[in-house]
């Protein structure tokens, strides 16, 4: 194992320790294909299935992973037509059995921040599914909630702006500009520091770099 590997595994212990106290259910794989075995493990036969925007379900393989699936409802947006039939799954996602996701941020203390445009992201993560899983590259690991602040302005938002072609000050410059505009993908920002149904969150830490 080289010295980020042990260094990545040496913290994920320390999160989870924290998880626990959180009432967080929390594991660690060293590997993004460990991870994808994991959460197809904790997706059972039958469930309905939704998912948050997220760059890291996509690299990690667990997005095409959930979609091979054939046993389980997958709802999924982009398969949607229009703006009416978007908003329908946001909806049926707020009631189904298993809701996957990142992180833009998340402290050593196992604390998470999310900052989120229509906010259907930060809605599941607080309340509806039965199940939210959350995968995170541990690149996304900060010490303090000052800096899960700092790297979702900072990191994790210019390039989903470039990504989501939005002409945002963040996308053209590289720096937050605070704005305000139709453009801005930062409207709702929710910080998760402990699960009020204990298991209900789990977490699997990812020893790689994932996502923005």
């Amino acid at each position: 194992m080289t010295p980020m590997g042990k260094y990545y595994e040496a913290t994920a212990q320390t999160i989870m320790k924290n998880f626990k106290k959180r009432g967080f259910e929390g594991c660690y794989c060293a590997t993004a294909a460990e991870a994808v075995e994991k959460a197809m493990y904790i997706v059972e036969p039958g469930m309905s299935v939704s998912f948050g925007g997220s760059m890291t379900l996509e690299e990690s393989g667990v997005m095409a992973a959930l979609k091979s699936r054939k046993d389980i409802t997958l709802l999924d947006r982009s398969l949607a037509a229009t703006p009416d039939e978007i908003r329908a799954i946001y909806l049926k996602a707020l009631a189904c059995d298993c809701y996957f996701m990142s992180t833009n941020a998340i402290t050593t203390d196992g604390v998470m921040v999310n900052t989120d445009g229509t906010g259907n992201r930060v809605a599941a993560l607080a309340y509806g599914p039965k199940n939210v899983v959350m995968v995170i590259g541990m690149n996304k690991v900060v010490h303090t909630l000052d800096e899960a602040f700092d790297r979702v302005k900072c990191v994790a938002s210019p390039p989903n702006c470039i990504r989501l072609n939005r002409q945002t000050p963040c996308a053209v410059t590289g720096v937050c500009g605070d704005c305000y505009g139709d453009q801005c993908i930062c409207s709702h920002t929710v910080v998760t520091r402990r699960c009020a149904e204990p298991g209900r969150i789990k977490i699997i830490l990812v020893g790689e770099s994932l996502g923005y």
